[in-house]
């Protein structure tokens, strides 16, 4: 029998594991293998830029209560490798794994001029779009060393993206 002075360390090792959110309880997905699939440009994937902060704060409480990471996706509709990438997002076999592993917003940044601060958040500052940043459901940045990889989409095939997201999510 073990003694009770090294018993109440362990439970309270145990209540406190319990109490982090578990980023197991995201369900395992393949990732998605894209081959030669190629991604038709999305028209206006970007809504209102006035509306950015009210689904970026929607968005994480949605990510607190599924353990899932936030993507969040700054960019412009006249931006042609942001309309690609939003292409990549929603090819068939990348759409599911997306939506199992993230919560997504789509920021419109305008002309790179508004919602700026909301990466400032992350400590990222926008140069060029997109600019892609994965965030843990506590607000921890992922990728900052890669938020402006994306910047040139329309160069990259559909699977570079989508390898570069996997990455991202399993840090």
């Amino acid at each position: 029998m073990m003694p009770l002075r090294r018993l109440l360390p362990l439970s309270a090792l145990l209540g406190l594991a319990m109490a982090l959110p578990a980023r197991a309880a995201v369900p395992p997905m393949p990732v998605p293998q894209v081959g030669q699939a190629t991604p038709t440009a999305v028209a206006a994937p970007y809504g209102p830029p006035a509306d950015a902060q009210a689904q970026v704060a929607a968005a994480f409480r949605a990510a607190q209560a599924s353990g899932k990471n936030v993507l969040l996706d700054f960019g412009g509709n006249w931006c042609p490798d942001c309309r690609l990438m939003a292409g990549v997002l929603r090819l068939p076999q990348v759409a599911p794994w997306i939506d199992s592993r993230f919560v997504t917003v789509a920021i419109n940044v305008g002309r790179i001029d508004t919602n700026l601060d909301i990466a400032q958040r992350y400590g990222v500052t926008i140069k060029a779009v997109p600019t892609v940043l994965v965030v843990t459901p506590q607000g921890r940045l992922l990728n900052p060393d890669g938020a402006l990889a994306l910047g040139d989409a329309r160069h990259m095939s559909a699977q570079a993206v989508v390898d570069l997201l996997v990455e991202w999510d399993a840090r």
